[in-house]
C-alpha cells in the first residue's frame, strides 16, 4: 500500500525477494500536466508494468471496501507513504498486522514530512524505521530501525532517495526475521510531529541566521522550493551550503553568497522562472543581480 515515487523501490524490493503481492493499492490517480488529465501514481504505473493486480479507492472507510481488503486474505500488508487513514478494520485484516515503513528515527518526526523537517531542524541523524500500526499517528511499536548520518549539504531531494532505499532493504529483513523480531513500544519522551510543508514557509528572510536559512533551502529542495526575489523574479533557491563573510542581511559577497542575520550563505543551485534547476553560474548567467536581495520585511 504506497502511492508516490518513494514507495516504488518498496514495491520492488518485495518482488524481487520473492514475495507474492496479492494486490497493490494506492490512492486514485490524480489530474496533472497542462490537460490536467488524471495521471497514474508512480506505485500504480510501476504495479501495472509488473503485472499486479491494483486498486484505488479513494477511502477505506467504508464497508464494502473493507471486506473486499479482507477477502484477499493477506498475511501481512506492507504501508509505505500511502496517504489514506487506514481503519481498523483494515488494520486487523491481515494475519499479521499491517507494517508501515516511516522514514524516521521514531517517535521524532512522526507525521507527513519527516524528511524535510529532519532537515529543517538541523537533525545530525535519521532513518528509518519498520513499525507495527495501529489506530494512532504513527505510534506503533517498532520491529527494527536503521540510522543513517544527514550529509553537511544533502537535500530533501537526496535524502528521500537514500531512505527509500533503505526502508526496500529494511522491510525485506523484517520480513525474513519476523518470528524473532520483538516490538519495542516508542518511548514517550522525544516525541515530535512533522507538520505537512506549507508553501506559506518558503520564502527567505535574510535577516535569519544563515545556519537556519542553509537548512531551509536544503530541508524545501527540490519541493516546494524556498525562494527570493532576484531582480524582480521569483527565484527557487535549491542547494547551499555555510560560507564566510557578513554584512547587511540579503548583501551579495560575491559569486552568489548571501549576507544573513548571522553569518553568511552560499547558494549552490537554484531555478528560475519557467526554466529548469541548474548550478547557479550557469542559472544567473545575463542576470543583473545588483548588490541586495529582496527578502520578506
Amino acid at each position: 500500500m504506497g502511492t508516490p515515487e518513494f514507495s516504488v523501490p518498496v514495491l520492488d524490493a518485495l518482488v524481487g525477494a520473492g514475495h507474492e503481492i496479492v494486490a497493490v493499492y494506492c490512492q486514485p490517480p490524480r489530474p496533472a500536466g497542462r490537460g490536467k488529465k488524471d495521471r497514474p501514481s508512480p506505485v500504480q504505473k510501476r504495479a501495472e508494468a509488473l503485472g499486479l493486480p491494483v486498486r484505488c479507492p479513494a477511502s477505506l472507510k467504508d464497508a464494502q471496501s473493507q471486506d473486499d481488503f479482507a477477502a484477499l486474505g493477506a498475511d501481512i500488508a506492507v504501508v509505505v507513504a500511502y496517504g489514506l487513514i487506514l481503519p481498523q478494520a483494515v488494520l486487523d485484516a491481515p494475519r499479521l498486522g499491517c507494517l508501515n515503513i516511516h522514514a524516521s528515527l521514531l517517535p521524532r518526526w512522526r507525521g507527513a514530512a519527516p524528511i524535510h523537517r529532519a532537515i529543517m531542524a538541523g537533525d545530525a541523524k535519521t532513518g528509518v524505521c519498520i513499525m507495527q500500526m495501529e489506530a494512532g499517528l504513527d505510534t506503533g511499536p517498532v520491529l527494527l530501525r536503521e540510522e543513517t548520518d544527514i550529509g553537511l549539504e544533502e537535500t530533501t531531494g537526496e535524502l528521500h532517495d537514500r531512505l527509500s532505499a533503505m526502508g526496500a532493504a529494511a522491510i525485506v529483513r523484517a520480513l525474513d526475521q519476523l518470528p524473532n523480531l520483538t516490538p519495542a513500544p516508542q518511548p514517550e519522551e522525544g516525541v515530535t510531529y512533522a507538520a505537512k510543508i506549507d508553501k506559506a514557509e518558503a520564502r527567505i528572510d535574510w535577516h535569519q541566521s544563515a545556519k537556519r536559512i542553509d537548512r531551509m533551502i536544503r530541508g524545501l529542495s527540490p519541493f516546494p522550493g524556498a525562494w527570493c526575489d532576484i531582480s524582480g523574479e521569483r527565484v527557487k533557491l535549491l542547494g547551499s551550503r555555510l560560507a564566510m563573510g557578513g554584512g547587511a542581511p540579503g548583501d551579495l559577497l560575491g559569486d552568489f553568497t548571501v549576507a544573513c542575520g548571522e553569518g553568511a550563505v552560499e547558494i549552490t543551485y537554484l531555478q528560475r522562472p519557467g526554466k529548469r534547476a541548474m548550478p547557479t553560474a550557469e542559472a544567473l548567467r545575463g542576470l543583473n543581480l545588483g548588490k541586495r536581495l529582496g527578502f520578506a520585511e
